[in-house]
């Protein structure tokens, strides 16, 4: 289990130990008047040895206190404010570990070569060229997707979905910023990672129509509920989730998704830079934009012109996949466009958001009618599942009515 949690930082190496932790405690309590404990307060003898990469050693004396079971929180302000009276300040690393792997390293890391380091802290002119800006935004996404492999692992909040935006904004880089880095060599990285985005998304594509179809089910009053229709829902989102948790922790161990990860590295470490490169970001990354608006004005503009029904769904449905890749180049080119890339991240966000909801109820049209099946072939009623449907038409054609004023707000959003 802890493997699994280093697996795309070890991959296939093997863990070794990295420094060794000695503490020697004596520990003190904290009573009131009548002897009740109050705090436990442990001063820790600490030294840090290097056992790889390097052979540092480190000591030094820490001070916890821990608060009693029930205790006024309040009391630790007065025991911080004794403490700091006589000389004693809080610890400047998160813990033990953190401080010694810090004080052990031969060779520090430079505090501004982390995540965003190097295109974050530039002004929008700067000193970077085009190929640095891009490939520091793609160094970002790698770091997001290897740190959050193992909230994915634990099923933390919302890691599924930050770790599928991710590689999205890996491939739209990929493709808007064609100038700067040759797709011969970066597109068959990006069908690889479009293969994960698809598998990470089966689990959350799931879990957000569960999340709606529930609201819409305890939005209905009880007298359109007819049949066992929460508990159907329920079973059906319970099997989907079993399955698909036990196949993405396989995805994240498999030979492929460490390949990836690793190809990533090597396309990071050695960049198929063309000649657009070497030109000052800002103009690389307006054109790219440009470029990606004009795309999706066509696609939204031929959704708009097709009468409603299964062609005008996936027109709509390719122009949301298109305005999600616009949305990822402007907020790229935010540092170095400055305000009209913010302005139109804002807009196209927006008719995102409209292109989003259609599809959700497309989603769930789908699935309604085969649960509805399910339900018939058992004897119960499919009275429930018709007023949802319904219900889920009404809303698309809100979201197709309300797009083209979304769509002209992108319109009229300043050039970049």
């Amino acid at each position: 289990a802890l493997a699994a949690l280093v697996r795309s930082r070890v991959r296939d190496g093997e863990p070794v130990p990295v420094v060794r932790l000695r503490s020697a405690r004596d520990v003190r309590h904290l009573v009131d008047g009548s002897g009740a404990l109050l705090a436990e307060v442990s001063l820790d003898a600490v030294r840090a040895e290097r056992l790889s990469g390097g052979s540092g050693t480190a000591q030094w004396t820490e001070i916890e206190v821990e608060l009693a079971d029930g205790g006024d929180p309040a009391f630790l302000d007065l025991v911080d404010k004794r403490l700091r009276k006589a000389g004693v300040r809080p610890a400047k690393s998160p813990s033990k570990l953190a401080r010694a792997l810090a004080e052990t390293d031969p060779a520090p890391r430079d505090a501004g070569s982390g995540k965003g380091g190097g295109r974050r802290k530039k002004s929008a002119g700067g000193d970077l060229t085009a190929g640095e800006y891009v490939l520091a935004y793609l160094r970002e996404q790698r770091d997001a997707i290897v740190a959050l492999d193992p909230a994915v692992r634990l099923e933390v909040p919302d890691a599924v979905h930050r770790m599928r935006v991710a590689t999205r904004r890996t491939r739209s880089a990929f493709r808007s910023y064609a100038k700067v880095l040759d797709r011969a060599v970066t597109d068959p990285v990006g069908a690889e990672l479009k293969w994960l985005a698809g598998e990470l998304g089966v689990d959350r594509d799931r879990e957000v129509l569960t999340a709606h179809l529930t609201a819409a089910l305890d939005d209905l009053p009880r007298t359109l509920v007819a049949g066992p229709v929460r508990d159907r829902l329920g079973t059906w989102a319970r099997e989907r989730h079993s399955g698909s948790r036990r196949h993405l922790v396989g995805v994240l161990d498999s030979p492929r998704y460490l390949a990836l990860l690793d190809t990533l590295d090597a396309l990071l470490a050695d960049p198929p830079l063309r000649r657009a490169a070497a030109a000052k970001p800002g103009k690389v990354a307006a054109k790219a934009v440009r470029k990606d608006v004009r795309k999706l004005s066509e696609l939204v503009e031929q959704a708009l012109w097709l009468p409603a029904g299964q062609d005008r769904d996936v027109a709509l449905h390719e122009a949301r996949k298109r305005a999600k890749r616009t949305r990822y180049a402007a907020e790229a080119a935010e540092p170095a466009v400055g305000a009209p890339a913010r302005k139109l991240v804002k807009s196209v966000k927006s008719v995102q958001k409209v292109l989003g909801e259609h599809q959700d109820s497309v989603m769930a049209r789908t699935t309604l009618g085969e649960l509805a099946a399910v339900a018939h072939a058992a004897g119960e009623s499919a009275f429930t599942y018709g007023v949802l449907y319904g219900r889920e038409e009404h809303r698309a054609a809100l979201s197709e009515a309300s797009l083209p004023e979304r769509w002209e707000k992108v319109r009229r959003a300043t050039a970049v």
